[in-house]
């Protein structure tokens, strides 16, 4: 009985598998020709490739196995494309959704025209996929002489994503019954809220699985590569190979992982990237770049012109204290200066995330202000520049002075967000501007804004500690899995130094019990080392992926990492000499 039920679930399971795959299919934009022909055709051509290249190459099995694996991932990667592209479709739609939602309510509460709050919200390139939708609602009603609400039950059949596609069906229905626009959007504020907060708690609980998987995968890994480096001691197999071989499934594993965590990860960015209005912030963060470039270039050439021995500088000079330079230290020492701009973006963003949380309270004092005083901008913000409103005081006086120089209100704020470099702040304001230029009342858009923006800082606050777990995590296995590295190494190295003496004095061949003959102990560190300096790079990004900041907080944890590698190994190379050499 309960085998009958788990046949019908798996069944039903692959029904619905196929089902999806085939609608993906159906609503996909790229012609089906141009499909077949650049995507799912090569695709197979490399797959049947591989498995001949693995069935023909006179290697061993550990090495030849994964290349048909390769070619079958690509093949079944082409067959669910489509599925791939609907899932981005989704996404892109869940992102953006209560951000639009708050900027259509700001719009239907300036008493314009419904169809006019459509054709505002198409206009909006920074919405991406739901600008579209808007786009094309707004084209069945122009263009094909449709009704508000028939055009919006139309799409709601259409999109991928049900958030949205339940929002177009319950609006099509309230403004089918005569209810306002403003009422509506009024009433879902809450529901939309709740449904926002519901996807990014289930975003950082997926993280929180992922967390444990990536945990258990890298430390199987770091044992299989510890058994590559030390087992061909006994067996006598060329350990570069195998080294070699384990260290690809161990890139494919971290970038697996990596990518997997970026399509998990709630979107949020902190940072706003203005072209138009640039600001001082701008200039330093150019600076910090090019320093840590610059220097990084110039131990760059101290590094290779001491290798080559044509620099008069090298590194032995810069570790005069260490007896020799350790391999692990060529690679870390260049990359050191980047972590110049990584300080610079992470203060420059902790300035922007107490501006943000400063935001809601100065955009709520200041639309009560000015509805209650019946006032402009300007002259609220005579007295309300006065006010202590922490790392945003400066840029809301600067914002004072603007205005109070007759300068166009658009640009002021526009100038007001550029220097304040935030996302949120930007975009809010924005939708404040946008509202109060229709006739809009401020104190009601001041805590429409106010009580969305603070629902998304609650949010970021149980983010910030999802990504202090990983950061502690990412910091500690980087450790723990060199020291295994290097210590599965130093242990052969010394058993090769072991059987030479052995074999001076006696007439037993220690080769045919220990093989160490096979070994390029060189090659098998620097080949560490580039797996060290991978991780440490993968874990920056999927560090800066889970934080949801600027992509320069890369290189400060990139430096760190790949330094706690680097002093890591040497330290473990250097305590098992200690104790294992005689």
């Amino acid at each position: 009985m309960a085998q009958s039920e788990a046949e019908g679930g798996l069944e039903l399971t692959l029904t619905e598998t196929f089902e999806g795959l085939i609608e993906s299919y159906r609503q996909m934009t790229m012609p089906l020709e141009r499909y077949l022909f650049f995507i799912l055709i090569p695709a197979i051509a490399f797959f049947v490739l591989s498995t001949i290249a693995a069935l023909l190459l006179d290697l061993s099995l550990m090495i030849r196995a994964p290349i048909p694996l390769l070619g079958f991932l690509a093949m079944v990667s082409a067959l669910f494309y489509p599925k791939i592209l609907l899932s981005q479709r989704k996404r892109e739609l869940n992102n953006r959704f209560h951000l639009m939602i708050t900027h259509m309510t700001v719009l239907a509460t300036t008493k314009i025209d419904r169809m006019e709050v459509f054709r505002t919200l198409a206009k909006e390139d920074e919405y991406g996929e739901l600008a579209m939708e808007m786009h094309r609602i707004v084209q069945l009603v122009d263009t094909w002489n449709q009704s508000l609400d028939d055009a919006c039950r139309r799409r709601a059949k259409e999109v991928p994503s049900d958030a949205f596609s339940d929002f177009l069906d319950r609006l099509a229905y309230t403004l089918g019954a005569g209810q306002s626009l403003e009422d509506y959007l009024l009433s879902e504020q809450e529901q939309i809220i709740q449904h926002y907060t519901t996807v990014y708690r289930s975003a950082l609980d997926s993280l929180e699985v992922m967390k444990d998987l990536y945990l258990s995968m890298i430390l199987s890994m770091t044992f299989a590569l510890v058994f590559a480096v030390v087992l061909p001691v006994l067996t006598g197999t060329n350990p570069t190979m195998t080294v070699g071989a384990v260290i690809v499934m161990y890139i494919f594993v971290q970038t697996g992982f990596y990518l997997a965590i970026r399509s998990m990860a709630p979107y949020d960015p902190v940072w706003f990237h203005p072209e138009e209005y640039p600001s001082p912030v701008e200039e330093r963060l150019d600076r910090s770049v090019y320093a840590g470039v610059g220097l990084s270039g110039v131990l760059l050439l101290i590094t290779l012109g001491g290798m080559f021995g044509v620099s008069p500088i090298s590194l032995s000079d810069i570790f005069f204290f260490l007896d020799s330079v350790p391999l692990p230290f060529y690679a870390v020492v260049p990359i050191t200066p980047m972590i110049i701009p990584g300080i610079v973006f992470r203060q420059e963003e902790q300035k922007i995330k107490g501006r943000d949380d400063e935001f809601p309270s100065f955009i709520r004092a200041l639309g009560a202000t000015e509805g209650a005083k019946q006032s402009t901008t300007g002259q609220v913000l005579r007295t309300l520049r006065k006010k202590d409103f922490g790392s945003l005081s400066p840029n809301i006086d600067d914002l004072y002075k603007r205005l109070n120089m007759r300068i166009e209100p658009s640009s002021a704020w526009r100038f007001f967000t550029a220097d304040c470099r935030s996302y949120l702040i930007q975009t809010f304001s924005e939708m404040y501007l946008i509202g109060r230029e229709m006739g809009g009342s401020p104190k009601q858009l001041g805590e429409l804004i106010a009580a969305n923006m603070n629902q998304v800082m609650q949010l970021r606050q149980k983010r910030k500690q999802a990504t202090t777990t990983m950061v502690g995590l990412l910091y500690g296995i980087t450790a723990a899995s060199t020291f295994a590295f290097f210590i599965g190494l130093q242990v052969v190295n010394i058993l090769a130094g072991m059987s030479l003496d052995l074999n001076a004095g006696s007439r037993l061949d220690v080769n045919s019990l220990i093989n160490t003959s096979v070994y390029n102990i060189p090659l098998i560190e620097f080949l560490l080392v580039v797996i060290i300096m991978f991780s440490a790079m993968l874990s920056a990004l999927m560090i800066r992926t889970i934080d949801g900041g600027h992509k320069g907080n890369t290189y400060m944890h990139f430096v760190l990492l790949a330094w706690i590698g680097g002093i890591t190994g040497s330290f473990t190379k250097w305590l098992v000499t200690q104790f294992l050499q005689i």
